[in-house]
């Protein structure tokens, strides 16, 4: 039995859940494209310092350049954001029409319920293209959206994960998130008819949030519960202090780009918490992000982002969301292991541990994460 203080703490933590990626793996497509064997660790592992005080190459520390086919690295994966505060991942989910892809990973998670950890999906609905690797040009898989039957067939496809005991919900609802939702056609009809399958399926409906860029947008309008606002630097303009030069000369005297460097302690935009004429509009917190692995001299750069910082940025958050109920406030995290965006909370050799310690120190009591019940 807990005692009213500790109840009233209990309300104030709110739901942490990291987005994650199932990408570490290979897989035909992937060798196909970009050769035998590719996986982000091949963008990770060549990454190079692109300016003075540049922090690349991330390596992992702990967990080490791990594959996802292998049981133990999930469980371990689990264990750690378990022990450090995180209720659940939010895993990535893509669907083509029909045909999928990075599948694996999730799969063998629900097939076999092991890790048991929370979880729900991200239905990452973007055409991938060269663009990561100077090729913007270059169409991989496009995202299409062929109709009802499609959507049918989709919704069937995420009903085995809906009706896992495992699944992150919000009034008893699974939680599913969209990440372009502006470009889901006739997004309000096509909601109303998978919560309609939801019903039929035995659930209490679903939960469909809305990723966005853009504070102001009404999730309700395009038939969405709510939105989660993620928020980046303009890259509309240069605002670097300590490198303010955007253009440099290269070695054979030709002008070319540096990488959009931004300060993580003065322009990163804080996250969105609060609901506006009753939108709701849930935050994501972001620790880091240097996706030049992945961009090189087109990417961006957080600079000098530090656990630190970091803690900052999520204890001002936790604070403003202090009085929502704590069923209803969900915090979600990008990323647990975007690693060629630089952009993780598993430790690396440079900071180890001390991104998932200051999520503890600032979700618990005296190092003891507070019950979520």
């Amino acid at each position: 039995m807990i005692n009213k203080s500790e109840f009233s703490a209990t309300k104030r933590v709110a739901r942490l859940i990291a987005f994650y990626l199932p990408q570490f793996h290979p897989i035909p497509e992937n060798d196909e494209w970009w050769g035998k064997g590719f996986t982000e660790w091949t963008n990770v592992a060549k990454a190079k310092p692109l300016f003075r005080g540049h922090y690349q190459p991330h390596v992992p520390a702990d967990l080490g350049f791990y594959d996802l086919r292998v049981p133990e690295t999930r469980a371990m994966q689990a264990e750690m954001a378990r022990e450090y505060g995180i209720e659940g991942f939010c895993y990535y989910h893509y669907w083509f029409g029909g045909e999928r892809i990075l599948e694996r990973p999730f799969n063998e998670v629900l097939k076999s319920g092991q890790p048991d950890f929370p979880f729900c999906l991200c239905w990452a609905n973007q055409t991938w293209s060269g663009i990561w690797h100077g090729s913007p040009e270059r169409i991989l898989i496009e995202q299409t959206y062929p109709g009802y039957g499609d959507h049918k067939l989709h919704f069937a496809v995420l009903l085995e994960a809906f009706t896992d005991e495992r699944y992150l919900k919000i009034d008893g609802k699974p939680i599913f998130l969209i990440y372009r939702p502006k470009e889901l056609p006739e997004s309000k009809n096509v909601i109303e008819f998978w919560k309609e399958l939801a019903l039929r399926a035995g659930l209490k409906g679903l939960y469909v949030i809305g990723v966005t860029e853009q504070p102001e947008w009404d999730a309700s309008d395009y038939g969405f519960d709510a939105s989660m606002v993620q928020r980046l630097p303009s890259r509309k303009k240069w605002v670097s202090k300590r490198h303010p030069i955007k253009w440099f000369i290269n070695k054979y005297h030709q002008i070319t780009h540096k990488p959009a460097i931004y300060s993580y302690k003065d322009d990163l935009p804080e996250a969105i918490t609060s609901s506006d004429r009753g939108i709701i509009k849930y935050p994501c917190i972001i620790p880091n992000w240097d996706n030049t692995p992945r961009c090189g001299k087109e990417g961006m750069v957080l600079h000098e982002a530090t656990p630190e910082l970091f803690r900052t940025n999520l204890r001002k958050l936790l604070q403003s969301t202090g009085r929502i109920s704590f069923e209803h406030n969900l915090v979600f995290i990008k990323a647990w292991n975007e690693w060629a965006e630089g952009n993780h909370l598993e430790p690396d050799q440079r900071f180890g541990m001390q991104y998932l310690k200051v999520i503890k120190e600032e979700v618990s009591r005296n190092g003891k994460v507070i019950p979520e019940r």
